[in-house]
């Protein structure tokens, strides 16, 4: 079988329920036609690049697929006529990454950069800072 990068973009009008619902849908349907999903991830709610269907945001979510390629039409298919995708890229890949992609690693660094600088901020003023003298 082959691998696969599948990255999804859907409406920014559902919920980040419904885009888990939309991707156990996806690995339903690509077990049902003899792959298998590896690592799901759900990127959040970005910005476009550019307007799609006057929408400035959507859900992204990617998906590392290892299946026939008949089941990556089969669910290219089944996307197309999903009112709830907006765009949807599949890319053949030699290998399936399991660490998190560049989107999540970058959203982890950022976390810890402020939560290190929430932490020293509050060392700087010797603990909570009230605003008044006693």
């Amino acid at each position: 079988m082959a691998y696969y990068e599948h990255v999804l973009i859907a409406r920014p009008e559902i919920s980040p329920q419904q885009v888990d619902a939309l991707v156990e849908d996806i690995t339903n349907t690509v077990k049902e036609l003899g792959g298998h999903v590896g690592k799901t991830e759900y990127w959040g709610l970005r910005n476009l690049a550019y307007r799609i269907r006057k929408n400035r945001k959507g859900h992204y979510a990617l998906l590392n697929l290892d299946c026939p390629p008949t089941a990556v039409a089969e669910l290219e298919r089944r996307l197309k006529i999903n009112e709830d995708v907006m765009r949807y890229k599949t890319i053949r890949v030699e290998a399936l990454d399991e660490e998190p992609s560049p989107i999540l690693a970058r959203r982890d660094r950022e976390e810890r950069r402020r939560a290190r600088r929430e932490g020293r901020e509050g060392e700087e003023f010797g603990g909570d800072f009230e605003g008044g003298e006693e």
